[in-house]
């Protein structure tokens, strides 16, 4: 992942999450500019601080590097939403997911 795309992946979940970059900063226990200055691509987060930013936004590395997925906690819940489900109630599901994709 480039620099570029880390960043808008940090953009884009933080606007799913509707919080303002200050109020993210503090909340992480950093200075009330620090996401700010990630997201203007003047300084990238450590490794200890990405790990905190993954569990700021309550997701995995993985799903933060998931960019085909715009919002990685419902997709989470989805899965766990059909597991039980029977084949054919998945096929359906599968159905309105490919029809809903269309549009």
């Amino acid at each position: 992942m480039e620099k570029e795309d880390f960043i808008k992946r940090l953009v884009q979940l933080r606007y799913n999450k509707g919080v303002s970059a200050r109020e993210m900063s503090l909340t992480m226990g950093q200075g009330e500019n620090y996401i700010n200055s990630i997201e203007n691509g003047l300084s990238l987060p450590s490794m200890t601080v990405f790990f905190y930013i993954c569990d700021y936004f309550n997701i995995t590395p993985k799903e933060f590097f998931d960019t085909e997925s715009n919002d990685p906690i419902l997709q989470r819940k989805i899965v766990e939403a059909c597991k039980g489900l029977s084949n054919e109630q998945l096929e359906h599901l599968l159905a309105i997911a490919r029809d809903l994709k269309k549009n």
